[in-house]
């Protein structure tokens, strides 16, 4: 089965460096039975703008954005088996687990969170996933 590009208008694609340029990413590809999300950022799908400093706020974008992927490759939260999550600063872990607690409102599923510095310039969380469409 071939890969299918996924992409949601109301997510911005990510892994650019000038606003210009076409990304070389795809937002999600499905392929067979499962779909691969690419790591989305706090950014404001219109304006490609990080939202906000504040973590939970980058939190509540980032999520959304991966909902809004998830949703036009035929997927929800429920089912996603496994997220990255890549925090600018660690000492950010308790205020993002607790908006994800939040978010993910009793959905479960596998996660690795780790610290390291996100590609863009005010981004401090990134959250990638894969979810089972069967």
């Amino acid at each position: 089965m071939p890969k299918e590009i996924i992409h949601s208008q109301s997510a911005p694609t990510t892994g650019f460096t000038n606003q210009n340029t076409p990304s070389p990413l795809a937002q999600a590809i499905r392929a067979g039975d499962f779909l691969y999300v690419s790591g989305q950022g706090p950014l404001n799908p219109e304006t490609k703008e990080v939202v906000s400093e504040d973590i939970r706020e980058q939190t509540v974008q980032v999520l959304t954005n991966l909902r809004s992927v998830l949703e036009a490759g035929g997927a929800t939260m429920a089912q996603v088996v496994n997220m990255r999550v890549c925090l600018r600063d660690v000492a950010d872990f308790p205020a993002f687990n607790e908006t994800f607690r939040e978010f993910m409102q009793g959905e479960k599923t596998t996660r690795t969170c780790t610290g390291g510095t996100p590609h863009r310039k005010g981004v401090n969380v990134e959250v990638d996933c894969v979810a089972y469409l069967g």
